[in-house]
């Protein structure tokens, strides 16, 4: 199974367009996958200790979601120059053995014109660190405000037919 990580919790977020152009591809190969988006994680991860664990629900997700998942695709949006401090945390609050051997593709999403190149680089060290391995090509996707139709739909060809090509080298990865 292939899980698609939104990796930021932030409410109307643009990074969920390229998530959902990323599962329709998905779904268009008839590949089982799963979309985890920061977004679904309960008020107790938020209010839990540090080191005192998750959680009964975040720990459901986990199960559902992070543990049967040979493969990662995570679309992260720019912050400050990294990825989202939330999906920092949830990494954090894991044991580590849950992310050995899985292997991962990065998306990067800005409105800028970097793509979230260092964010991706960031999450490339942290991934290795987890060994996690991390698929060489990375995608970084700027100006996303004028890839989306009126819908707010990824619909940009050249954007679509650089995730299909990462997509096809990745199943193989």
């Amino acid at each position: 199974m292939i899980t698609i990580i939104c990796a930021t919790h932030r409410p109307k977020n643009q990074t969920q367009t390229v998530v959902d152009a990323y599962r329709k591809l998905l779904v268009e190969k008839g590949i089982e996958n799963s979309v985890f988006s920061m977004e679904e994680l309960p008020a107790e991860f938020f209010e839990a200790k540090p080191f005192s664990g998750v959680g009964e629900q975040t720990e459901r997700l986990i199960a559902e979601k992070i543990s049967p998942a040979e493969k990662l695709i995570v679309i992260s949006p720019e912050y400050n120059g990294s990825f989202p401090g939330i999906f920092k945390a949830f990494i954090d609050a894991l044991p580590p053995k849950l992310w050995w051997g899985k292997k991962a593709a990065l998306v990067g999403v800005a409105s800028g014109r970097a793509g979230n190149i260092r964010g991706m680089d960031h999450l490339t060290d942290v991934f290795h660190h987890l060994k996690i391995e991390v698929y060489s090509q990375k995608i970084p996707i700027s100006k996303i405000d004028g890839l989306l139709n009126e819908n707010k739909e990824l619909a940009h060809s050249e954007t679509l037919a650089v995730l299909k090509n990462q997509l096809n080298g990745f199943l193989k990865f």
